[in-house]
């Protein structure tokens, strides 16, 4: 039996859709909706183009789905950001956006928005604490960490082309 497989689209203005093909070959989705509510999709087995279950999670039960299924994830030394009305989320420069090519210090994010970036995932490579004078490019994402409005105001302000 072959391996599960999971892939990720980004959905502009809306979040990310998750896709995972099981071993048995079975379709599920979730949709990371940026306001933290998830929806969890389940296909059938004998049209995987139908869907059999959809659920809208809060962030809440997503969360508690998670503790559910996955219950060791929670380490002591973890930083749970939900709990402190923080937010993080991954944004990505468009190749065709205003900001590919030009360094993060102009898009003023944290006096802007509040919110910071905390990394960027460019290629297999992640870039921890990028400096002002980063540039940035067509591809990055961006990790970006604070409430969930200044999450959402980075998110339209990197998503300027």
């Amino acid at each position: 039996m072959s391996a599960s497989r999971l892939s990720q689209t980004p959905l502009p203005g809306i979040g990310i859709r998750y896709d995972l093909t099981t071993r048995e070959h079975r379709q599920i989705s979730v949709v990371a909706h940026r306001d933290g509510a998830r929806t969890l999709s389940a296909y059938r087995a004998d049209d995987p183009d139908e869907c059999a279950l959809s659920l809208r999670l809060s962030s809440g039960e997503a969360d508690a789905l998670i503790d559910a299924l996955m219950p060791s994830h929670h380490s002591p030394n973890l930083l749970h950001t939900t709990d402190l009305g923080l937010v993080a989320e991954r944004i990505e420069v468009t190749g065709t956006s205003h900001w590919n090519g030009r360094v993060l210090g102009e898009t003023q994010m944290r006096t802007e928005t509040g919110a910071s970036i905390v990394a960027v995932l460019r290629r297999a490579e992640a870039i921890p604490s990028p400096a002002p004078d980063f540039r940035l490019a067509g591809g990055d994402t961006l990790i970006v960490i604070g409430t969930r409005e200044g999450v959402e105001s980075a998110a339209a302000i990197l998503g300027r082309e």
